[in-house]
């Protein structure tokens, strides 16, 4: 029997996008700083925004078709889900959760036995570059799990087997005051169907029905009625779990206010939070939360 380890933190999110340069644009107006892009050996490309807490966002995109057609071919799942999401839901949106792993083997070992591994680990590597032109080789592994091929949601522990010696202060210093990610919300109007996939993801027992605590930050299914309730933003009904929201901790709320403002972007007040509906370029809603 595999052991189920202690629960993961938050790593990555991806952030599916038909253009990076749209995805760019539409991340400086919100106040971020974007890394320069990073290209990918099977024919996807990103621009990431990092935060100062360890996690990222990650907007894909399809760099080269080609490319991205043929690591399909060979059985790359990352490619193969990526395309899923689009060809299900469009260019734009939320499309994965991903867990920190100092053991991606045993992560697939876990998932497999489970019955949720949704393929192959995968090894790559890439260059990054940091804000001053400084490149250095990113290294990672990943397991991946999916509760069926028709799950929207998609969730992977990432092993960073060689982390870039580079200084990423500069990419962190974001205008609007960001510090971390301390909440990710999905909507399902079956939520009870989706715990067994995150509580083996994760490696992590739910809270309480709908609610995992992960080290860094808690994961939270809301039915699409409550979801509408708490943000002001309509979601449909997935059966499945669909990522949907992505809650950012910043130190000012009138500093966002007054940035968003400025920027003409359009944003609605509610309580200590922010809420900026999804645009293109930015697959999900952003809420930005005043944390001490």
């Amino acid at each position: 029997m595999t052991k189920t380890p202690a629960a993961h933190p938050l790593d990555h999110l991806v952030l599916p996008t038909a253009s990076l340069d749209v995805a760019r644009a539409r991340l400086v107006s919100l106040g971020f700083v974007v890394a320069p892009t990073g290209i990918h050996p099977f024919g996807t490309e990103n621009c990431c925004v990092f935060f100062a807490d360890g996690t990222y966002l990650e907007p894909l995109a399809i760099g080269n078709g080609q490319t991205a057609a043929s690591a399909i071919a060979e059985g790359n799942v990352f490619v193969a889900r990526d395309r899923l999401y689009r060809d299900s839901l469009g260019n734009e949106g939320f499309s994965a959760l991903v867990f920190g792993t100092t053991d991606a083997d045993a992560d697939h070992a876990r998932y497999v036995e489970a019955g949720l591994s949704a393929g192959d680990e995968l090894s790559f590597s890439r260059a990054f570059t940091d804000a001053s032109g400084k490149s250095d080789t990113a290294s990672f592994k990943l397991a991946f799990a999916a509760r069926d091929v028709a799950t929207n949601a998609f969730l992977f522990a990432c092993e960073r087997i060689n982390a870039p010696k580079i200084d990423r202060t500069a990419l962190q210093a974001h205008a609007n005051g960001v510090t971390g990610i301390v909440e990710i919300v999905a909507v399902s109007d079956r939520p009870a169907g989706q715990r067994r996939l995150i509580s083996i993801a994760a490696g992590s027992a739910n809270k309480n029905d709908d609610v995992f605590e992960l080290p860094n930050a808690t994961l939270t299914i809301l039915h699409p009625a409550t979801f509408a309730t708490r943000f002001g933003i309509p979601a449909s009904a997935p059966s499945q779990l669909r990522f949907a929201a992505i809650v950012l901790s910043v130190g000012s709320a009138d500093t966002v206010a007054r940035l968003l403002a400025a920027g003409s972007v359009e944003h609605n007040i509610r309580g200590n939070e922010i809420v900026v509906p999804p645009a293109p370029g930015q697959g999900a809603a952003f809420i930005f939360r005043e944390t001490p």
